[in-house]
């Protein structure tokens, strides 16, 4: 039994639990009667309304968080390394060139020679960028592509079920993925490469039976944006669209149909292609080679498919960083074994729960008596293509996958439909089980956003430790908002010197700039010794220097001496 809140009646947290369901089962033995269901399945038929409602909704719901959950502060370095191409892009170029004192602006994920720019393609960055168009803010675009992707899901999911199992996938997919989710909550992505893979899983069952011109543009342009977004993961979504083809080869009569939406699905794909040998020019000076492998090259860092063993990022480091860097890297650079790729392919497993709530995998077993259908073998093989693609990269992040979320969604959403068949006695026993699987998800949303919109409450501090699911910016990185405050509070053009301390967490970077150094009102630089320090005050003579010390608690935060 948990803690007793601060009530007359001495309950406590595992009873606001309690009542909690209680109440929500009761009500939702009130309300679900069968003219419900009758209303719920002609609204669904409604495609227009069904998206709109689903990209309000979370935008909606995770506004009313913001008094207690503000616009997010970057904190992770592939946020900031995003936010350098939005900055970029907004400056009308595709890269920045080299500072001349570029050794005191080193950090991670963003090339300093030949170009000052960032290492990742611009689909994220044009997404923050929008954002920052429309708004000021870079996190609008971040809330726009969610929005996007829950109206798009339902859309995709239309064409593999019936409306009404579409517009219960487009609800979990708010749930799971809307406010209270780590893409919502962050700027390194996952939501756009999402609904990329809505518009290209969505368009190959509609091409396949109509073969419209519209399909086949909705399908290059869907594989554009995954290409812009996730450049390696776009190689195993190709294999997948080919792998949905290969039946199609072996009618003869269809052959020019599909080459000629080959063609149309092309010219959505090559803006995309022009792009990204653009920014490769612009960046690496080479029309084939991208920043993220001109990055490997240069610092070893981000690993590809072979790290390199010996290889140190050029960021000052201290002894003991430098060995752990080191340790790290000797462990993946051993030569891969089929043993070790299972090993890792099983370690691994843990990440998917990212797309699917618990109750939910009931629905996943259901799903196996799906198969008998060819198009539901095919998302089994999809899946696989990028459960072991992904594999091969020494790492993985959820936002790796983002390509085929809709699949999970779709995969729960069926699975949920194939258990609602199910019958024991001539009784509706699945219907039933459907139902509560259902109102599980829809009780686990209801009860930590609560918490989260009543976050001053006593209830919700007693319950927020236990929180493990969500991922939204409880608390947001304390010490960098604290830091900016006093930092706006002093007047002027700054300059402002990190210095790590001996036992300072190397992923714990502080310093990031701008695209325009030289024209922002705060320069971060390193530490780099009094004597090389005096090189960029003599170039910056105009601004007030400070020292920052993030690795004391709190953060120091003074004028240079």
């Amino acid at each position: 039994m948990l803690q007793s809140g601060g009530n007359p009646l001495g309950f406590g947290a595992s009873d606001f639990l309690l009542f909690f369901l209680a109440g929500l089962f009761l009500l939702f033995a009130v309300l679900w009667k069968p003219a419900l269901q009758t209303r719920i399945a002609r609204f669904a038929d409604k495609t227009g309304w069904c998206m709109l409602l689903l990209a309000a909704l979370p935008v909606a719901l995770r506004l009313l968080l913001l008094p207690h959950h503000p616009v997010p502060t970057p904190d992770v370095y592939d946020e900031f390394s995003h936010l350098l191409v939005a900055d970029t892009l907004l400056h009308f170029r595709l890269g920045n060139p080299p500072h001349p004192l570029h050794q005191f602006f080193e950090t991670f994920f963003v090339l300093q020679e030949p170009t000052y720019s960032s290492i990742y393609p611009i689909g994220q960055g044009l997404t923050l960028a929008f954002g920052r168009l429309i708004s000021g803010l870079a996190w609008t675009g971040v809330v726009l592509c969610i929005a996007a992707f829950c109206a798009l899901c339902y859309w995709m999911l239309r064409t593999w079920t019936t409306p009404a199992w579409a517009l219960l996938g487009g609800m979990l997919a708010v749930i799971e993925f809307g406010p209270l989710n780590l893409w919502m909550n962050c700027y390194w992505g996952g939501a756009l490469g999402a609904t990329a893979g809505c518009l290209v899983f969505g368009s190959l069952p509609r091409l396949e039976r109509a073969w419209k011109r519209r399909y086949a543009v909705l399908l290059g342009a869907g594989f554009a944006i995954h290409m812009l977004t996730r450049p390696f993961e776009s190689t195993l979504l190709l294999a997948s669209i080919v792998l949905f083809f290969v039946p199609v080869l072996r009618h003869r009569e269809k052959w020019r149909l599909l080459a000629r939406s080959a063609g149309f699905a092309m010219l959505a794909i090559t803006p995309a292609i022009v792009l990204t040998l653009l920014q490769n020019k612009e960046v690496t000076h080479h029309w084939t080679t991208l920043p993220y492998a001109l990055s490997q090259y240069q610092y070893g860092v981000p690993a590809t498919l072979t790290f390199q063993k010996n290889a140190l990022p050029h960021v000052p480091l201290t002894p003991q960083q430098a060995l752990d860097y080191k340790a790290q890297s000797s462990m993946h650079g051993d030569p891969d074994t089929p043993e070790r790729f299972l090993l890792r392919l099983i370690y691994r497993i843990r990440y998917y729960r990212f797309f699917f709530l618990p109750p939910l995998y009931a629905a996943l077993v259901a799903f196996l008596f799906a198969f008998r259908q060819r198009h539901f073998l095919w998302i089994v093989g999809t899946l696989a293509i990028f459960a072991l693609g992904t594999n091969l990269f020494p790492y993985l992040l959820v936002h790796y996958l983002s390509g085929v979320t809709c699949l999970f969604v779709l995969v729960s959403a069926v699975g949920l439909k194939q258990l609602a068949r199910l019958t024991i006695r001539n009784a509706p026993a699945g219907q039933e089980a459907v139902r509560i699987l259902v109102l599980l998800c829809f009780a686990h949303f209801v009860f930590w956003y609560g918490l989260h919109l009543f976050e001053n409450a006593p209830f919700s501090f007693a319950m927020m430790r236990y929180e493990t699911w969500d991922a939204i910016n409880h608390g947001n990185p304390a010490e960098r908002i604290a830091v900016n405050k006093q930092l706006a509070a002093i007047p002027g053009k700054l300059l402002v010197f990190v210095r790590y301390w001996p036992n300072h967490i190397f992923q714990n970077e502080w310093v990031w700039n701008a695209a325009d150094i030289d024209r922002s009102r705060i320069v971060w630089a390193r530490d780099l010794g009094t004597s090389e320090n005096e090189k960029l005050l003599r170039y910056y003579p105009d601004r007030k220097p400070f020292l920052l010390e993030p690795d004391a608690r709190p953060a120091i935060l003074s004028p240079l001496k």
